[in-house]
């Protein structure tokens, strides 16, 4: 056989979750600016697509935004005015470091307490890495 057929045949024996490339996407912010603050309405929808507590996306946002916010009715309202990259930016990070496995690059991760120490879990790869325990 040559080498055309071979991949094809292996390509068929593979299970169809292997072949499947689901891309992991994050929504980006919408929002607007009402005098010093700004308003993002979508940021339940981001939380829903990291699949992590709403608090603890918002203390990382918040810290590294270096502005004061509150989560109220479904919206962000962060207490100064920032531009969407920014803001994009500062969710961008917070997945890399909390929600993506280094190892795969998957999003199929959980974050597990044990001890005094946080664990950031693949359920693909099963790479195990530590992560900040306080933001």
């Amino acid at each position: 056989m040559d080498y055309e057929k071979l991949l094809e045949k292996a390509e068929g024996e593979m299970p169809e979750s292997v072949q499947v490339k689901a891309r992991f996407e994050i929504p980006k912010i919408k929002g607007r600016l009402e005098g010093n603050k700004t308003i993002i309405s979508n940021f339940q929808e981001v939380v829903s697509a990291m699949r992590r507590p709403s608090e603890h996306i918002l203390k990382f946002l918040l810290k590294e935004l270096a502005a004061p916010g509150v989560f109220r009715n479904g919206r962000l309202i962060i207490g100064s005015k920032q531009s969407a990259t920014k803001i994009n930016e500062k969710i961008r990070k917070y997945a890399d470091v909390f929600v993506l496995c280094k190892q795969c690059g998957k999003p199929d991760t959980k974050i597990d307490k044990e001890g005094t120490l946080m664990f950031l879990k693949c359920s693909v790869c099963s790479a195990k890495y530590s992560v900040k325990s306080t933001i």
